[in-house]
């Protein structure tokens, strides 16, 4: 499928990629960067980064990336390494599923001709393993967490929130599944066994977004597999992860001028590079790089941007010099969730800024902001508390 070379071509960490089932044994972890335009030109500053990279106006903020050991079918019941997996999925925001788009990879991860394996089942497949784990694990507890609901002033909500807390499924994601389904929240005795498999898998939908990234683009008939897998409903991208991975490598040997996300990349004429490397550039630029980028990164930043609907907001404690207590500009690209507040933020930063909170100041248009003020992408934000700014 090529979920490890994806994962390698996202990290430049050294995994083992191999042409055969389940190479990853154990979850290998990461950096990946998110690729987002830095406020620094707007601002015509010269930024200082510290949490994060600019590269000529492009802020590259790091995010964990983990590559899991592969499913088959019925990981659920704890065939394969299915436990290992589900249970790596437990703290996940969003699930980055790497499909054959070519259809050469079957369910069981074994080789097989171009177009011999619809990579609409694997989507299938995954979905059901994900629901029946939940299903699982909610069902030990159902029917003693249906009758405290329905015999005392405990509502669901809590009771869900409570048990599936180190899932990282909060209350906003159980409450969204249950206005989704339509279900009656004060008797839930009274579900089906399809209305509460129905509940359960909405809340797979909510609380693990997936995005599909239609790998080996550049194999026929990847190219129609991939209309295909849109219909779903779900966000595709299409990439060729050995592509990525080869342009990271040539640009990190000196040989070209490569920044990940580019639409395209400049050999250097100071380099020394052989005719073959070359000619496999050149394909890799007709080939891949003709639908816009090779997917990588776009599949993270979709990701974070589309599926878990974060912003970059950034940092400062001296609005008129836009620096910290160090006089670095610009120094922190902070990912927040669309809708954080001011306030919110004073807390994620230190919970005594969040305590002593005043006010917020907005460097861009230097209007306080109150703590119900929900912050916007690009805001350049101080925070103005009892005790000190941030």
């Amino acid at each position: 499928m090529g979920k490890s070379t994806f994962f390698s071509a996202a990290t430049l960490a050294t995994v083992e990629i191999a042409n055969y089932p389940f190479t990853t044994i154990k979850p290998n972890r990461g950096i990946g960067y998110l690729r987002t335009q830095c406020v620094c030109k707007d601002l015509n500053v010269k930024d200082t980064p510290v949490n994060s990279l600019c590269i000529g106006g492009v802020r590259l903020i790091p995010v964990e990336l983990v590559d899991t050991a592969g499913l088959v079918p019925d990981a659920w019941q704890g065939r394969g390494l299915g436990n290992q997996f589900l249970d790596e999925i437990r703290k996940a925001d969003a699930l980055i599923h790497i499909v054959d788009a070519s259809g050469s990879t079957d369910l069981e991860g074994r080789l097989v001709a171009p177009g011999m394996h619809d990579p609409l089942e694997d989507v299938r497949f995954l979905e059901k393993e994900i629901t029946m784990w939940l299903v699982q694990i909610l069902k030990r507890d159902w029917l003693r967490i249906a009758r405290t609901v329905e015999s005392s002033k405990t509502d669901l909500y809590t009771l869900l929130e409570e048990r599936l807390s180190g899932l990282s499924i909060n209350r906003k994601h159980i409450l969204e599944a249950l206005r989704k389904t339509g279900l009656n929240a004060d008797k839930p005795t009274t579900w089906t066994d399809d209305e509460f498999y129905m509940f359960v898998d909405t809340l797979r939908t909510i609380s693990k977004p997936m995005l599909i990234v239609a790998n080996k683009i550049d194999v026929p008939p990847a190219e129609d597999n991939v209309k295909r897998l849109k219909e779903t409903g779900y966000t595709v991208i299409p990439c060729c992860a050995e592509a990525e991975l080869a342009l990271r490598r040539a640009s990190e040997k000196g040989l070209i001028t490569y920044l990940p996300g580019d639409k395209d990349f400049q050999v250097l004429e100071s380099t020394t590079i052989t005719e073959k490397q070359k000619r496999a550039l050149e394909v890799i630029r007709e080939k891949i790089l003709k639908h816009g980028t090779t997917g990588v990164q776009e599949a993270i930043n979709t990701a974070f941007f589309n599926l878990l609907k974060m912003i970059v907001v950034y940092t400062v404690e001296d609005v008129e010099k836009l620096s910290d207590h160090n006089g670095r500009v610009l120094p922190d690209a902070r990912l927040v969730p669309k809708g954080t507040t001011a306030r919110e933020l004073a807390y994620m930063i230190h919970t005594e800024l969040g305590e002593t909170f005043i006010h917020a100041i907005d460097a861009k248009s230097r209007i306080n902001r109150g703590e119900d003020y929900e912050l916007r992408d690009r805001d350049v934000i101080s925070i103005i508390s009892a005790k000190k700014r941030a």
